[in-house]
Order: C-alpha cells, then sequence, then structure tokens
C-alpha cells in the first residue's frame, strides 16, 4: 500500500508532468513558427516523454492501491524569445523537476517504501540525462552563437 503521503506527492507530479508537457508543446509550436522545425521536433519528443511519465506514475499509485489523478493545470507561456532562451529555460525547468523527483524520494524513504523508493530512482536517473541534455543545448548555442542555431536545429531534428 501506498501511504497517503506519499501518493499526494506523486499527484501532484503527475500534474507538474502534465504541465511539463503542455510547456514542451507550446515551446515545439513557438519554435516551429519561428523557422527551427528541428527545434520543434526535439521539443515534442519531451512533450511525449512528459506524458509517458505522467501515466507511468499514474500507474505506479494505481497498482500500490491508490488513486491517481490530475489537477488542474495552470497556463503555460506560449512565446519564448531566441532558443538560447528557450533552451536556458529548458535547462532550468529540468532542475526544477528534479529537486520535485528528489522531495518524493524524500517521502519515500521516510516512509521506508523500498518499492517506492525503486520506482522513482528511475526518475531520478532520468532526470540526470534530461538535465544534461538540456545544458548541452545551451552550452552549443553559446559556444557557437545564435547565428548558428541553424546547424544545431539540424541536429536536434535528427532525435
Amino acid at each position: 500500500m501506498i501511504t497517503e503521503k506519499l501518493q499526494n506527492a506523486i499527484n501532484e507530479q503527475i500534474t507538474a508532468e502534465m504541465w511539463s508537457a503542455n510547456m514542451y508543446l507550446a515551446m515545439s509550436f513557438y519554435m516551429e513558427k519561428e523557422g527551427f522545425c528541428g527545434m520543434a521536433h526535439w521539443l515534442k519528443k519531451q512533450w511525449a516523454e512528459e506524458n509517458e511519465h505522467a501515466c507511468a506514475m499514474a500507474d505506479y499509485v494505481i497498482k500500490r492501491g491508490g488513486k491517481a489523478k490530475v489537477d488542474k493545470l495552470d497556463v503555460v507561456p506560449n512565446d519564448f524569445g531566441t532558443p538560447l532562451e528557450v533552451f536556458e529555460h529548458v535547462y532550468k525547468h529540468e532542475v526544477h523537476v528534479s529537486e520535485l523527483i528528489d522531495k518524493m524520494v524524500d517521502i519515500a524513504e521516510a516512509d521506508n517504501d523500498h518499492a517506492a523508493k525503486d520506482f522513482l530512482y528511475g526518475f531520478v536517473r532520468e532526470q540526470v540525462e534530461e538535465e544534461s541534455s538540456a545544458k548541452a543545448i545551451v552550452d552549443q548555442l553559446k559556444m557557437y552563437g545564435e547565428h548558428h542555431a541553424i546547424l544545431l536545429d539540424h541536429k536536434l531534428g535528427k532525435r
């Protein structure tokens, strides 16, 4: 059985994952409009991953005898600036998500819930990759400058 405290934390994270998905979709639309179809493609892949995360968390709560739910989603921004600004926002957001995941692990540890810790550690590992990928894109945009963003756009379109 899952504790109510952990169930609530995971349900909050389900809502956060859905909000993240919406933000990545809005970013994808924005980048496509700006002519960066590869970046739009990369962001749309992020959108799909966030949806998968939310569903995996819901499945876990249900398997442990809890009730999964999605709460009200706040509106996401729709204007993001330059490609560098977009991916700086992506990086900062992924760091924030890592903090949220860590808090759920803390709750699982306090509950002495080994199954939950094992489940959540998958997301901890995922976040290491997410932060690293976003940071690499930011670093490349800074290193090569905005005028070379089209080269990175082509690369990200192959994801």
